[in-house]
């Protein structure tokens, strides 16, 4: 037991250290180019989205039938002659472009001053809260393209100045405060490890019938550089194969690869990066993982470019049917701040719908981390998520499983499995905050999706307000009372699994301090850790299957219906079982704090296999 408490390590002030530090742009950086993207309109929607639909129906003739990128340009995308117009003309201005395969988004790079002269860009006010930049292309090529994603010109003139610095990323994960103690490389991984996650979802069933997802790629899209030994250390101290082979990375906008992690320029999103590489790799010990890196050497590349450009490569690819995110970029309230960027919020909504849908006719899962604080992405007296909220991707929100520790000198105890919503172990909390608990709710842009109207609870709720909005964050509710109510938009999540930071997961990186390097294990919860995990458990459902398992969504409903679900539903309708917010529906099938509930992937597998 003295040998694992002396390696395992927790890193004291980390997250104090990941705020406190800054990006740095090197003098090679600044030569590297400006990247933007256009988003092409689709040239057949209703038929696209017929088709998806059908892959996944085992009564159609096209259930999974699959398209190919090419044959999604073929069939929706822009012709190549209408690409080839669009190079030609950017090629007038001194700019690369490209599109990517299926012909919905296309890529161009070049200096800021070309830019802005290829678009006419014109900083552009909208509203009272943040400006736009305005866009501008000749009639033929405006009448093909939805909009541009990313081009920033910054307004001076106005009263409300933009500001770049709310053009970032946000993680979703939560570190807890207690170090990692186990006394045996077994108790790791079953106390902090990807078997806590099989052994209470299922997977380890479908360990003992050799699926262990060879012959699959996971596809995880993250947003700085990590170190490939951390993973394949973690992978070790966890029992599971630790070849590092298994790993290839993919830099997804420049090719520069952007600040590297000894750089230590930003430590919370390496954090997120490693942890999001060894959670679905650990899952899936024998799958490959291609780690789709959206990062840029250049400060004027911003991150909503960053973000599409990695989807839309690890699509195009289309080498993995299963993708995995566990970062957001603004969310549907606030947008991105006052960023100045080309595009508005529905118009960057509807690009990321629009690249998740050719995944979904393509055969590949999509799965996104829904969020750590209830339904406030953001502290806001109105309810916000964060992008995305695709109807074409699987929603991961979060649980809080049994525990019992002294948190604060108070007793706490979780008696079962639960909504994560954590009110309850910070009563003392005098100061505004924001408190953590899995995201989930209505979206303010998307409407309900086919497959969850009719299911029982779907567009109804029971909350309790479980905290109270001050200026700047969130106290307790001392009487929070039941509320109910319906809304329409599409319901958040779909599937949820434990997420607390007090029955988390463990990561393990190597971080910079000073000139010295540092190897640390810390302890951390967040559905950045499920849904890695949730992708891992579908590579490891397809290597059992004759073909992909596809889109899940409408499958996932379907089942939840039928005889046999493979959810177990959390329907309480208490405060024990919140999001800080929402609740359960008794007797209901669907609930907005966790979805349709928790998973036994041993009967999705068998949902799965069973139809095809």
């Amino acid at each position: 037991m003295g040998k694992w408490k002396s390696t395992l390590l927790v890193l004291t002030g980390f997250l104090t250290l990941g705020a406190a530090a800054t990006t740095t742009t090197s003098a090679k950086a600044k030569k590297t180019p400006v990247t933007v993207n256009v988003v092409f309109n689709v040239r057949d929607r209703n038929a696209m989205n017929t088709y998806v639909n059908q892959t996944v129906d085992p009564t159609s003739v096209n259930y999974h039938r699959y398209l190919t990128p090419q044959q999604v340009a073929d069939r929706f995308g822009r012709t190549n002659a209408e690409i080839s117009d669009f190079t030609k003309y950017f090629n007038q201005y001194h700019l690369k472009s490209a599109a990517y395969p299926g012909n919905f988004v296309m890529k161009v790079q070049g200096s800021q001053k070309n830019l802005v002269k290829a678009f006419k860009a014109t900083p552009a006010k909208t509203n009272k809260d943040w400006d736009v930049t305005g866009t501008k292309l000749p009639g033929k090529l405006s009448s093909q393209v939805t909009s541009v994603l990313g081009l920033f010109v910054d307004n001076k003139k106005t009263a409300t100045k933009t500001d770049k610095k709310a053009l970032k990323f946000t993680h979703n994960l939560i570190q807890d405060d207690a170090p990692i103690v186990a006394g045996s490389q077994n108790q790791l991984a079953k106390k902090y490890g990807p078997t806590k996650f099989a052994d209470r979802y299922g997977v380890n069933k479908l360990y003992g019938q050799n699926f262990h997802g060879a012959g699959q790629r996971i596809g995880v899209i993250v947003t700085y550089d990590f170190n490939s030994s951390d993973a394949a250390n973690y992978w070790k101290q966890m029992g599971v194969n630790s070849d590092v082979s298994r790993i290839h990375k993919v830099y997804t906008t420049d090719n520069t690869g952007g600040p590297k992690p000894k750089d230590n320029a930003d430590v919370t999103s390496q954090e997120e990066a490693s942890l999001d590489i060894e959670q679905a790799g650990g899952v899936a010990d024998q799958a490959q993982i291609d780690a789709y890196i959206g990062v840029s050497g250049n400060g004027d590349t911003t991150p909503d470019v960053q973000y599409l450009d990695a989807f839309a490569t690890a699509i195009g690819d289309n080498r993995d049917k299963q993708l995995t995110t566990s970062s957001s970029f603004g969310t549907e309230l606030t947008g991105f701040g006052r960023g100045g960027l080309s595009e508005t919020a529905s118009e960057f909504n509807d690009a990321i719908n629009l690249v998740f849908e050719q995944a979904a006719i393509q055969g590949t899962a999509i799965f996104n981390a829904a969020g750590d604080h209830g339904p406030y992405e953001v502290a806001n007296k109105s309810m916000n998520l964060p992008f995305p909220t695709s109807e074409y991707a699987v929603q991961v929100g979060g649980t809080t499983l049994p525990y019992t520790k002294i948190i604060g000198g108070r007793l706490v105890q979780v008696q079962k499995e639960r909504a994560w919503g954590d009110s309850y172990s910070q009563k003392t909390v005098t100061k505004p905050t924001d408190f953590p608990g899995g995201g989930g709710g209505f979206s303010a842009l998307n409407p309900t999706p086919a497959y969850q109207l009719g299911v029982s609870g779907v567009n109804t709720y029971n909350a309790f307000n479980m905290v109270k909005y001050i200026k700047g964050g969130f106290l307790p509710n001392s009487d929070p009372g039941m509320i109910s109510g319906s809304r329409d938009g599409r319901n958040v999540p779909d599937i949820s699994g434990n997420a607390d930071q007090h029955t988390g997961y463990a990561l393990y990186m190597t971080v910079k301090v000073g000139k010295q390097s540092r190897s640390v294990w810390v302890n951390a919860g967040g559905t950045s850790f499920v849904a890695p995990q949730m992708a891992g458990a579908s590579a490891i459902i397809n290597s059992g299957l004759n073909t992909s398992a596809g889109f899940w969504n409408p499958q996932l409903y379907k089942f939840a219906v039928q005889p046999d679900s493979p959810f177990h539903v959390l329907d309480d309708a208490t405060v024990d079982n919140t999001n800080l917010y929402y609740t359960g529906q008794p007797g209901k099938v669907y609930n907005q704090a966790t979805g349709l509930g928790t998973v036994d992937f041993s009967k999705l597998f068998n949902k799965f296999n069973t139809q095809q």
